[in-house]
């Protein structure tokens, strides 16, 4: 079985294995207590704080452990907001942070601040220039990513950090997916990661407040982790976490090479082994081992079926799969295509054979999907003067973008169809799909049931 979904969880590092197994000899006791087991708790919490700071960049004092890198991100935005709320309760996030990110600036709104969700380039690669005039006179905190999730796209961190430096306005950088490749450049205030993103055990987050940063706690607190992150201190993962992250650095730049060479490789040959295939995310600036893309005319949930049964683990950010109804929030912010949808993310270690035979696998599993799949014979299709009207009402992605690349060659030169559809994914799809076939999308237009969306035949 060869596992490509690192981005969800990396396989545990052999050295977090040995730490933990270690730790849970000598680590059980409370570090707060001063009998020796208590002191040797805290000699091992202490060493692991150090270890973490070091690979961040930081001070020990002003990195702690939370339960989650999700319990780091709620409780480092809420934390920044309210001690700035004397500045403002203007937040700025991208449209492709984590889902922990939007959640929070969910919250936010619904507690009466106002979010400016700054857009992507097609690529996922938000405009420096573009999120720095989001700042505002009452911007209490912006937040980004270090690099996304889903694509791999690096994020312009340190130009945001500058800008925001010279607002005054604190940075949260999420960085989860990127920590264990290297430190976050730049002079951000405020930090999140989570070690199960780099191979450590999961329930390990870190948050990490820049001296000088406003930060007011929010919630019940206790004396632990400056108040912080309350709760007893899981110190036999937080000593796994903290020698897994030294491990895989010291293992970064190599196998950086290494992977970015078969993420290229994967890059390069999809497309011509596959047709009708997008890859998606920035070709260049982005991480080594994540390579995204989408197959037009594919149900993400039975392509990953066919994978999964040829032993490949991936992910996928279609709205057809049983995890969701509507399409990745990433995907959609990019305006590429959602159907169809395979994100591959190398764990460090990936033979180079495990790729070359996903390579000759993924051919007949794409091709076996879409023959399952077929348009639907008998689509409902009237004529109306020179525009088509395609009933697609009722059918779930990718059948709406399968009817219409059917009907598409009775449509003459200029003229248009109008696919009536009622899948959210079809909103995102059909104008992907024109972009790919070099169809104009005219745009979307009032129906009696569902919506109209407008396609005029170029060529």
């Amino acid at each position: 079985m060869s596992y490509f979904d690192a981005a969800s969880a990396a396989p545990l590092h052999p050295v977090a294995r040995q730490a933990l197994q270690a730790s849970l000899d000598e680590g059980w006791a409370d570090p707060a207590r001063l009998y020796r087991e208590g002191r040797r708790a805290r000699l091992l919490l202490d060493a692991a704080r150090e270890a973490a700071a070091d690979a961040v960049g930081c001070r020990p004092d002003e990195l702690v452990f939370t339960p989650s890198g999700t319990r780091a991100v709620h409780a480092g935005i809420a934390g920044a907001l309210a001690g700035r709320r004397r500045a403002g309760r203007h937040l700025i996030v991208s449209a492709v942070e984590h889902s922990s990110v939007l959640h929070a600036a969910e919250s936010h709104e619904a507690d009466g601040g106002t979010v400016t969700r700054v857009p992507v380039r097609r690529t996922g690669e938000v405009e420096a220039a573009e999120y720095a005039a989001a700042l505002r006179d009452d911007t209490a905190l912006a937040v980004l990513q270090s690099a996304n999730h889903e694509v791999g796209t690096v994020q312009p961190v340190a130009e945001a950090a500058r800008a925001c430096r010279a607002a005054g306005v604190p940075l949260l950088v999420d960085a989860a997916q990127s920590l264990g490749w290297g430190p976050v450049a730049g002079d951000w205030s405020l930090l999140t990661a989570s070690a199960h993103k780099w191979g450590g055990p999961s329930g390990v987050g870190l948050l990490v407040v820049r001296k000088g940063v406003r930060f007011a706690p929010q919630g019940p607190t206790d004396e632990r982790e400056s108040g912080r992150a309350a709760g007893f201190e899981n110190i036999p993962a937080i000593v796994a976490a903290a020698a897994s992250l030294r491990a895989v650095r010291a293992e970064a730049a190599a196998e950086a090479v290494r992977l970015r060479e078969l993420t290229e490789r994967i890059r390069a040959r999809v497309p011509a082994l596959v047709p009708d295939v997008e890859v998606v995310g920035e070709p260049e600036r982005r991480l080594p081992g994540i390579v995204t893309f989408s197959c037009l005319y594919v149900d993400g949930e039975a392509l990953l079926h066919e994978l999964d049964r040829e032993g490949f683990s991936v992910s996928s950010g279609s709205s057809c799969t049983s995890s969701t109804l509507t399409p990745s929030h990433v995907l959609k912010a990019m305006g590429v295509l959602s159907e169809g949808n395979v994100r591959v993310s190398l764990p460090p270690g990936t033979p180079e054979e495990d790729v070359d035979r996903f390579l000759r696998v993924l051919p007949g599993a794409v091709a076996g999907v879409r023959d399952k799949l077929g348009a639907p014979a008998g689509a409902a299709v009237v004529r109306q003067e020179d525009t088509l009207v395609l009933d697609a009402l009722g059918k779930l992605c990718p059948l709406p973008v399968i009817e219409l690349a059917k009907v598409i060659g009775q449509v003459p030169v200029g003229g248009t169809v109008r696919v009536l559809a009622d899948d959210a994914a079809a909103r995102q799809d059909i104008p992907a799909w024109c972009e790919m076939r070099g169809q104009e999308y005219v745009g979307e237009e009032p129906a009696e049931r569902g919506t109209a969306y407008v396609v005029r035949r170029v060529a």
